[in-house]
């Protein structure tokens, strides 16, 4: 395509291509202007700039009753401009349903999020937006990073260039057989030499096990996993205790299980601390905002640990 086609291509506008695919279908200017809420001249004037701008008549006028009819270059722009017209719209269509929140969205998660915040947060979302594409992605490396992602979920800050918000404290409670501790809470230097099953040593896990240390109590750690109904059922089994943080005692639906007993700390071990991130600087879709907003609500609506066991 050379350069003066370029120039006359550019000239299209789609409402010149609109108009000239009312005219075809109505037969006549009058009705085409009519049907677009345009004045006759409107339609006449713009005409003229497509044939402008495609260098000849797209319309014989016979004049009278008589329908107007497309040349057979008219029908060449006319083909090509349908299609034109089509994506158009679907453009169109897709911006609007992006702006009411029927977008996409990549969110990246961790084990106690997925199980006890996300579903609400996926629940809403897909009955006020339908339409929407959700996608999620699972992870808990020692150094996460937003990438392509449009939120992220994870226990603690992350380095780099991220906005957050904190949605709460997770305190860490201890999860016991029956019997295996007395009732209510247990102080921290029982725990010296006791055995425990623990997540392995990743994101707030080394953070919590200092914590633990420093108040002078050192547990025997016999078993590590990351699937905390595994270590729930080495609990269960009688291997060990387990310090576990609220959301993972909640989704894993410990409260109701009449074999395991929560304690309370004394004194408690700093909480660990849940975080949304997003990439700093990039603004946020309709349905990524509203997510967050939902994933807020959510969090400060989750139960309390219980004050005593």
């Amino acid at each position: 395509m050379d350069v003066a086609t370029l120039e006359r291509v550019s000239n299209f506008e789609l409402r010149h291509l609109a108009a000239m695919a009312a005219i075809a279908e109505e037969g006549s200017f009058g009705r085409a202007a009519a049907r677009l809420g345009y004045t006759q001249s409107t339609v006449s004037q713009q005409i003229a700039a497509l044939e402008r701008a495609v260098g000849g008549p797209v319309f014989d006028r016979p004049g009278g009753p008589k329908p107007v009819r497309l040349t057979p270059l008219g029908s060449v722009v006319l083909d090509h401009g349908r299609a034109l017209l089509a994506k158009a719209a679907a453009l169109a269509d897709a911006v609007d349903r992006f702006q009411a929140g029927d977008g996409r969205i990549d969110i990246g998660t961790f084990q106690s999020v997925s199980n006890v915040i996300l579903p609400s947060v996926v629940r809403r979302l897909r009955d006020e937006h339908p339409g929407c594409d959700i996608r999620l992605s699972e992870e808990e490396p020692d150094q996460p990073q937003i990438g392509d992602l449009d939120l992220l979920f994870y226990d603690g800050r992350i380095d780099g260039d991220a906005e957050h918000r904190k949605l709460l404290d997770d305190p860490y409670l201890l999860v016991a057989r029956v019997g295996a501790f007395p009732e209510g809470p247990v102080p921290l230097d029982q725990l010296d030499g006791t055995p425990m099953v623990a997540w392995p040593l990743t994101c707030d896990q080394p953070l919590m096990e200092q914590a633990v240390a420093r108040s002078g109590a050192r547990p025997q750690i016999v078993f590590r996993s990351a699937v905390n109904d595994t270590l729930l059922s080495m609990v269960r089994a009688g291997l060990g205790s387990a310090l576990l943080p609220w959301l993972a005692i909640l989704g894993a639906d410990v409260p109701s299980d009449d074999r395991l007993r929560i304690h309370e700390l004394r004194p408690t071990l700093p909480p660990r601390e849940i975080y949304l991130h997003w990439q700093a600087g990039r603004i946020h879709s309709p349905l990524a905002a509203h997510a967050v907003d939902i994933a807020l609500e959510v969090a400060a609506e989750l139960a309390p640990p219980p004050t005593t066991a």
